[in-house]
């Protein structure tokens, strides 16, 4: 028998200790990637992808769930407007349950992780039969959206310092990556849908979701720390519990979500339920910040999120009303070509944020070397103004209408132009606040309360989609034109309404923000 050298033993255990001390050492640290040169750090470019990827899928569903609705299950179209609302508002409203767990127990990877499968595999169960598992999938891809969307965007704004003025860039690079996915998904996935079959454009969903999976695995060892779990230094059975518990917990909730989606009545319940609860958790937060500081900033942070309950609840037609109005009362002509109205419908607006997101933020360097460019509250209420406008455009359509009732596409197109530019006047640039506005520790709780905003917003919108649709299935297409171009001319009004009375305080909101922008 061979016996051991006491020197070569120490030798190899001292080489063990240096190698492993060397891979640790390898591992970047988040002060390495906060300090990259350039204007882009190498990470975002990954987050983009894998978020084009994810918003490929996500918008893609969205553009043809009402369609589908009415076309496939013969839903009327009130009915389908408020089940496309209730399936949005769930979407967002888990993305807030989502950004909690993966502050306290999963981290921003894990939770990533498992939403993408939860996702893939929603849109595949759909693909095999559109009829008998719509509910189903939906459901999934509701719980997988939640997992994955708060949690990317909370990586995102770790890859900056604080007070790093290239973060508002990061933000906005991010979200042209949004809607690159969302004009590529809504334009297949409508295609695909209304030509060939709507297994198809779910099937799409899924491979492209598959890609964003594959992608992330790849390169999230170049987060280094960024991600991780907050429970990394627990001992291992103690956090496979609690992460098992997360994962037993999002299962539970899967027959909750296929019955209120199916029983718009039962959203209702869940909507008076979640953001009450939602406050109340976010004061508990609030009341255990230790500076003055903090406490104000957290303040601001909720009235612009707020705010943006009200601007979605506006703003997020495209997937409901807008998309009926598209299906029924359009031409196929928009400048010198034809094309299918829900196309354009479900890819204007992000055709025109990766066209004029550079070219607004280009507007905000120049202005800001004037000292002219106005502040974030301001940009709110700017963005209002400006919604105001596309719904009074949109309320115009009737005056290009002929003798049926189909009117012109290149108005209706026009109007979202002016509609996404009073996106860009807040979504990027609110992402961005939250984060800034954010203790690290409650980042991702605030990010969540950011989308359980969106979700607000969604459930009304399917709410004002449903109230201003025409209740009589045998309507001509004239009054079901004049039923949404009028529709379009009072929520035109109400944010004309707002974005006044937002400029008017925004003074005090500001002062609130102290040193953040």
């Amino acid at each position: 028998m061979r016996t051991s050298d006491p020197e070569l033993g120490s030798s190899e255990e001292s080489a063990r200790k240096d190698g492993g001390a060397s891979a640790k050492s390898a591992e970047l640290t988040l002060e390495q990637i906060q300090n990259f040169e350039g204007k882009y750090p190498k990470q975002l470019w990954y987050l983009f992808t894998v978020e084009m990827w994810e918003r490929f899928c996500f918008y893609g569903m969205r553009g043809i769930l009402t369609i589908f609705m009415v076309d496939r299950l013969f839903l009327h179209e009130k009915e389908a407007n408020l089940k496309y609302g209730a399936i949005q508002a769930f979407v967002y409203a888990f993305t807030f349950l989502g950004g909690i767990f993966a502050d306290k127990i999963l981290g921003f990877k894990k939770s990533l992780t498992f939403g993408a499968f939860m996702m893939i595999l929603g849109n595949a169960l759909i693909a095999v039969s559109p009829d008998h598992f719509f509910y189903i999938g939906i459901t999934l891809s509701v719980i997988g959206t939640g997992f994955f969307k708060p949690n990317i965007s909370s990586m995102v704004g770790y890859l900056y310092k604080d007070g790093d003025s290239r973060k508002e860039a990061g933000f906005s690079l991010f979200y042209a990556g949004i809607n690159v996915g969302a004009l590529l998904g809504g334009a297949v996935c409508v295609w695909l849908g209304k030509n060939h079959s709507w297994s198809l454009a779910f099937l799409a969903a899924a491979i492209v979701m598959f890609l964003g999976l594959v992608t992330f695995t790849l390169t999230k060892k170049h987060l280094g720390p960024i991600g991780d779990s907050p429970l990394k230094e627990a001992l291992p059975k103690v956090r496979l519990k609690k992460e098992v518990f997360v994962y037993i917990i999002a299962l539970l909730t899967i027959p909750l979500i296929y019955i209120m989606i199916q029983n718009t009545d039962y959203t209702d319940y869940f909507m008076y339920t979640i953001g009450p609860l939602a406050l109340i958790y976010f004061f508990y937060q609030f009341m255990k910040v230790s500076t003055k500081a903090d406490r104000k900033k957290l303040t601001a942070a909720l009235i612009l999120i707020l705010l943006s309950i009200v601007f979605f609840a506006l703003f997020e037609q495209a997937g409901g009303s807008l998309a009926l109005f598209a299906k029924n009362n359009l031409h196929d002509k928009l400048l010198f070509f034809h094309i299918d109205p829900n196309i354009v419908n479900n890819g204007a607006n992000a055709f025109f944020v990766i066209a004029f997101a550079p070219l607004l933020g280009l507007v905000w360097v120049w202005l800001d070397k004037r000292r002219l460019e106005p502040n974030t509250v301001v940009k709110f209420g700017i963005s209002f103004i400006l919604l105001a406008v596309s719904y009074y455009i949109l309320f115009s359509t009737r005056l290009f209408a002929n003798e049926n009732g189909i009117t012109s596409l290149n108005v209706f197109t026009g109007a979202y132009f002016v509609m996404t530019i009073a996106e860009l006047c807040l979504s990027p640039i609110g992402l961005s606040m939250i984060t800034s506005l954010s203790p690290k520790h409650l980042s991702g709780m605030m990010m969540g309360l950011w989308f359980l905003a969106s979700a607000y917003g969604q459930y009304l919108a399917g709410l004002i989609g449903a109230g201003i649709s025409n209740p009589n299935e045998n309507a001509t297409l004239l009054e079901k034109l004049d039923s949404y171009t009028s529709g379009y001319g009072q929520l035109a009004l109400y944010a004309v309404i707002v974005g006044v009375l937002v400029l008017i305080f925004s003074p005090i909101v500001r002062k609130l923000m102290q040193e953040v922008k």
